[in-house]
């Protein structure tokens, strides 16, 4: 259980609020940059500031209870999707990894050298999301019958 539920509510408020200035300032920097490789790069940490601000909203709707459970059927489908995530995000380690090799130039293993990592990081996730909060949030129809009869009295029925 959450012991500062104000205090942390409060902190995740102030990221919100920087990573949404980081997403403004990105996008001012670029605004008269003819370059697109430097553009995009920038533009890039402004989506990623965007995702940040979004998960932060996301924490503070589950530190709220407003994260609604996974039902079997919706896991599954998830699962199945994550999965189909997790095989292009190794295609994608595997295709950028055999590009770096074959490039001399700075600018360009940089920018190889990071997408691998960034493919390798989203693919670790994507394991984590399945085992941590799909199927932490997940409740079969047992499940919910507990929870909606463990502590009635007479368990729906007259009586008993």
């Amino acid at each position: 259980m959450v012991d500062d539920k104000a205090g942390i509510e409060e902190l995740l408020d102030k990221g919100i609020k920087l990573e949404e200035e980081i997403v403004s300032r990105a996008e001012t920097t670029v605004k008269d940059v003819k370059n697109p490789l430097i553009k995009e790069l920038v533009l890039g940490i402004s989506l990623d500031s965007k995702k940040h601000a979004n998960m932060l909203q996301g924490l503070k709707d589950l530190l709220e209870s407003k994260t609604p459970f996974i039902g079997e059927e919706e896991r599954e489908t998830l699962t199945n999707d994550i999965k189909e995530h997790i095989r292009l995000e190794s295609k994608a380690i595997e295709e950028y990894s055999k590009i770096l090799d074959r490039v001399d130039k700075r600018e360009m293993k940089l920018i190889l050298g990071y997408l691998v990592e960034d493919e390798k990081r989203h693919h670790q996730l994507l394991k984590r999301i399945e085992k941590w909060i799909i199927e932490a949030q997940t409740y079969t129809e047992e499940e919910w019958w507990d929870i909606m009869w463990k502590d009635t009295l007479f368990h729906g029925s007259p009586m008993g």
